[in-house]
């Protein structure tokens, strides 16, 4: 494993969207297991996993063997984005104007901005609620104003040392809260509630792979200042085994959680009632989770906007400043959001997160094939930044007609607020949609790469900046 010295590595660094070079990269590959392991000992995927038995109506067993299998599965895709980043050392959806074209990008790089945004609306909500459980004079506004302020700092290697730390705090927290549940569980259905029904047990797979295919669109953004000499292999297990354990630990001790206590309870206060006498404790540490969890959709959501602006101000690199006042300006918006939509948050998350996902699991077929099977990470880093995409061009018709195509073949398994399909209704609401996504686009995409004889002359003549 090959690394460069962290020690001059600055706590904020300098770099947003451009290319990260070879004297700025440092970190170890282990740092992505802690990343992302601690990063998802949080509020949110507790909450989402408790869905499996809330929502859907699974028994605890088949409950945990539908949020593993959601994982792993889902984790492959994630981890495989991950691996992008040591090889070429810019944003993951800067990138995808390799794919799309300098135009063709901007659909995807705004619906990852906005899904970054939910998801940060979303995590201090539940911060509000774990402070508001901890202190009951503080109310639930106010404790998302606080958590919101507390994410506000953000910076590729503040983040990892924030998880380092987190990984070895939430990680003891979570296992002495499994410990206290299981030996102190206050009903007598625990292992009876629900039972075992084919379309909530594909819904809550579905779910746990959708939690893992939400990161696809910024996980790279934290492998990008490892040195390019890192095993992509190395980059992809560290990712993956970390993404997978956090998350499902999140997600079975909110179903346990839910379980443990009386039909009907919101998660969180399931959580503080099952854990009893250390539910403080767990809440100030889930408090203190969404700072770190955080720090990553506050990141991703400035990079996704600093890249739409860059695409018509291609000239303009932006700085830490610039960074630092579109935090400022986001972080206040979701501050006035969180606060009007906490009493229905459950709904609009989950409602946000299935629609926004149809139109990101196209993407992440085709930037994936792309890379892996088409360019084998070889790309011209300088015509990505060029306004008229350089070798790329401002419009890739092979990729966006695969785009719409796949994004059209879920229409029918779909199971979101706007739409439900013929055939998730058929199989009682289970949304297979981004199944489908995926199977169909990614050798659509391929046969349609492959076929066009210019596409084919742009990657011989173009310069290659990076390669697996």
């Amino acid at each position: 494993m090959v690394t460069t010295a962290t020690t001059a590595a600055p706590l904020i660094e300098k770099h947003t969207i451009g290319y990260v070079p070879p004297e700025d990269r440092h970190g170890k590959t282990r740092d992505l297991f802690t990343l992302w392991f601690g990063g998802n000992i949080a509020p949110l995927p507790i909450v989402t996993g408790a869905l499996g038995v809330q929502m859907f109506h699974l028994n605890l067993v088949w409950g945990i063997v539908a949020i593993l299998v959601g994982h792993l599965v889902g984790g492959v895709l994630m981890a495989l984005h991950s691996a992008q980043g040591p090889q070429m050392g810019i944003p993951q959806m800067i990138q995808s104007r390799a794919q799309f074209g300098s135009l063709g990008a901007l659909l995807v790089v705004l619906i990852a901005g906005i899904m970054y945004i939910g998801f940060f609306a979303s995590n201090i909500v539940l911060a509000g609620k774990s402070l508001h459980g901890v202190v009951d004079s503080v109310p639930v506004p106010v404790g998302i104003v606080i958590g919101a302020l507390g994410s506000g700092i953000i910076g590729y290697r503040f983040i990892h040392v924030l998880n380092r730390i987190g990984t070895w705090v939430l990680g003891a927290g979570i296992v002495l809260g499994f410990g206290y549940i299981f030996t102190h569980v206050q009903t007598a259905d625990f292992l009876t509630r629900g039972s075992f029904n084919i379309s909530g047990w594909l819904a809550t797979v579905s779910l746990a792979a959708l939690w893992q295919i939400a990161f696809a669109p910024y996980v790279s953004d934290y492998s990008r200042y490892l040195p390019a000499s890192v095993p992509v292999a190395a980059t992809f297990w560290t990712t993956y085994l970390g993404t997978v354990l956090g998350s499902s630990l999140s997600f079975i001790f909110g179903a346990v959680a839910v379980l443990a206590t009386p039909v009907g309870m919101d998660t969180m206060d399931a959580v503080k009632l099952a854990t009893g006498s250390i539910g403080p404790l767990m809440l100030v540490l889930f408090l203190l989770s969404v700072i770190s969890h955080n720090a990553l959709n506050l990141y991703g959501a400035v990079l996704s906007v600093i890249t739409l602006v860059q695409t018509f101000a291609y000239r303009w690199i932006p700085t830490a400043k610039s960074r630092a006042v579109l935090s400022v300006i986001i972080l206040a918006a979701c501050c006035f959001a969180a606060v009007g939509a906490s009493a229905n948050f459950i709904g609009h998350f989950v409602d946000m997160v299935l629609v926004l996902l149809v139109v990101l699991v196209p993407w992440t077929a085709i930037n994936l094939i792309d890379f892996y099977a088409i360019h084998k990470g070889q790309y011209d880093i300088d015509s990505i930044f060029k306004v008229d995409g350089g070798i790329y061009g401002r419009y890739n018709p092979q990729a966006l007609l695969a785009y719409a195509i796949g994004i059209a073949v879920q229409i029918p398994f779909m199971n979101t607020p706007l739409y439900v399909g013929p055939i998730s209704e058929h199989i009682n609401g289970a949304d297979l949609s981004w199944l489908v996504g995926l199977l169909i686009t990614s050798p659509l995409y391929y046969w349609l790469a492959n076929r066009d004889s210019a596409y084919k002359r742009r990657l011989s003549t173009g310069k290659l900046a990076s390669s697996i």
